[in-house]
């Protein structure tokens, strides 16, 4: 009788062994779960830790700053359909401050003879120049600076015929240029040439206007 006492309690505990190991492997998900938790809250600080850098626009040219990128928007309202309108429009004083000279005369040496809107690319390179941060601070400081210009000999600049109407147009093309009342057709240039020649430039070119190629 004892024996098979034994024997039924013997396979109680077999029996109470096999549920416990089937329910376990039952639950091997959930097991797991905390795992799975575990491992992603361990990825999750490397992804962090590891953030995309741009690179910086290099600084010898080939990229101009978002402050003469965006020159060319007109800051005042015009009443001219055509930029000749608007040129037409403008007065032009007897005495000008030796700023806009500097500008006027940079355009008429430059440009003259070429198309209004060429005039205009010349007049917004000087303007862009002297507000990129990159070049003197000053349309004269731009204009003579060393081996800038080719009119500008022995750090003098000649004559202007002022009753000219070449000087006339230029004066107006430069108050234009200054006021920003029309949109430049080379957007954010800094640097031009002579069409006639080709310079090995690592320059942004923007497009050819009358004898000037111009670039940013």
């Amino acid at each position: 009788m004892r024996s098979k006492v034994q024997w039924a309690s013997a396979l109680a505990l077999a029996a109470t062994v096999l549920t416990t190991l089937f329910g376990a492997q039952g639950s091997g998900a959930a097991a797991l779960a905390p795992v799975l938790v575990q491992a992603q809250s361990n990825l999750d600080p490397i992804f962090v830790s590891q953030p995309v850098v741009q690179s910086l626009p290099s600084e010898d040219g080939e990229e101009a700053t978002d402050a003469v990128l965006a020159d060319d928007e007109a800051d005042v309202p015009v009443d001219a359909d055509t930029l000749a309108q608007l040129v037409a429009q403008q007065s032009v004083p007897g005495q000008l401050s030796s700023e806009m000279r500097c500008l006027a005369s940079a355009i008429y040496f430059e440009s003259r003879g070429e198309t209004l809107e060429g005039q205009l690319a010349v007049g917004r390179v000087i303007i862009n120049r002297a507000e990129s941060g990159r070049f003197p601070a000053s349309y004269c400081g731009v204009v003579y600076q060393p081996s800038q210009f080719s009119f500008i000999q022995g750090k003098k600049m000649p004559k202007v015929r002022e009753h000219s109407s070449g000087w006339r147009e230029a004066v107006a093309v430069a108050k234009i240029a200054v006021e920003k009342s029309w949109k430049s057709p080379v957007k954010g240039a800094l640097f031009f040439h002579a069409a006639r020649v080709a310079p090995n430039w690592r320059l942004t070119r923007l497009a050819r206007v009358d004898n000037h190629i111009f670039y940013r």
